[in-house]
């Protein structure tokens, strides 16, 4: 995110602050700015002890202790404040929770570009850039009273203590599946507790003929393919499912043979229905497959803007543009493009995402 005043990472203390990483301590401590170095006092020389490269690979990005997150993290809270000052960056004091709403889209966005890279220092920078948006909002927040950046940390802690019973508690979860169950059975009762703290006011009284939902807390807001993974992912949570993915399959082979008499009637509004039935069956295989369909289509976006991009390349080489190329021969140049790819194509990597929200 480009910027004038642009202080985007949370390692950095100061305007240009750089981060180094102490392998053989296994932590992450240092910053320098120009004027000044802030490095606390070195500890106490350790026997230094022989390990592989691999391992030195693993070691680079180690977490450091608790209370050394919690102190850089203090320092973050506090420079973003410096940054809102009033004789701060012109910049940031513009900025409102409306208009970072784009930045903190961009940067989750960016996060995932950098855990695909698999460039640990990419990685935790972009996580950086994304810390840096939660303490700007919580920062705002702060200077209208509202909440603090210790309210966030405090109030994320104590849902994971209380939605983790079978690790804090007395409850027990045999498998991952028995722990989504209870997760969201946890998450049904934090609603009812919360409309039961309105009391008798009329937002109250206006939600007691409401009936809560299993899909409640999903965002309107959310990007249709997201929205409909969390639609699905939910209501699978329960039991509402198919029992195999030939059951996925076949209602996605369904909703095509309806789209097809859709377009035959040409109807436009059934199209659009049935286009949509589409998508969503495909979100569900998606599902029903483990894959979070939002990143598949990000990387297949990805796949065919560099196919596309090779297919002008060779398209100019032979001293034409693209689109003076036969369309017989554009599939030519789009085989040529693919075949590039496979021989340049990384080792396969097994990236499994995340199931809860």
């Amino acid at each position: 995110m480009g910027r004038a005043c642009r202080v985007f990472s949370p390692a950095a203390a100061a305007a240009e602050g750089r981060l180094k990483i102490d392998a053989s301590r296994r932590k992450v401590l240092s910053l320098q700015s120009r004027k000044s170095s802030h490095r606390p006092m070195a500890p106490k020389k350790k026997k230094a002890r022989k390990s592989t490269k691999s391992e030195s690979r693993r070691r680079k990005f180690s977490s450091p202790p608790a209370k050394q997150a919690g102190l850089w993290f203090e320092r973050l809270v506090k420079l973003q404040a410096r940054l809102r000052a009033s004789n701060g960056c012109p910049w940031d004091i513009e900025q409102t929770h409306l208009t970072l709403r784009t930045y903190l889209i961009e940067e989750a966005y960016e996060v995932l570009e950098a855990l695909e890279s698999g460039d640990d220092a990419k990685f935790a920078e972009e996580l950086g850039d994304l810390l840096l948006q939660v303490v700007f909002h919580a920062q705002i927040a702060t200077e209208e009273g509202r909440f603090t950046a210790s309210d966030v940390v405090r109030e994320i802690h104590q849902k994971m203590v209380r939605r983790h019973p079978h690790v804090f508690g007395e409850k027990r979860a045999k498998n991952a599946t028995e722990v989504l169950k209870n997760w969201e059975q946890i998450k049904a009762e934090e609603r009812r507790a919360k409309r039961a703290e309105l009391g008798t006011t009329s937002a109250a009284r206006e939600s007691e003929n409401v009936t809560m939902s299993l899909l409640d807390g999903i965002p309107h807001t959310l990007p249709a393919v997201m929205q409909g993974f969390q639609l699905t992912r939910r209501a699978s949570r329960i039991g509402f499912d198919w029992e195999s993915v030939d059951g996925v399959v076949e209602k996605l082979h369904e909703e095509l043979g309806e789209l097809r008499i859709a377009q035959s009637a040409e109807s436009r509004d059934q199209i659009e229905d049935e286009v949509g039935d589409v998508l969503f069956a495909a979100v569900n295989l998606a599902r029903f497959l483990k894959v979070d369909p939002e990143i598949a289509l990000k990387r297949t976006n990805a796949k065919f803007t560099s196919r596309f991009r090779e297919m002008e390349r060779l398209a100019h080489s032979s001293g034409r543009a693209l689109a003076d190329v036969p369309r017989t021969e554009m599939e030519e140049l789009w085989d040529q493009a693919k075949a590039a790819e496979r021989v340049m194509a990384p080792a396969p990597h097994d990236g499994k995402s995340a199931t809860r929200s």
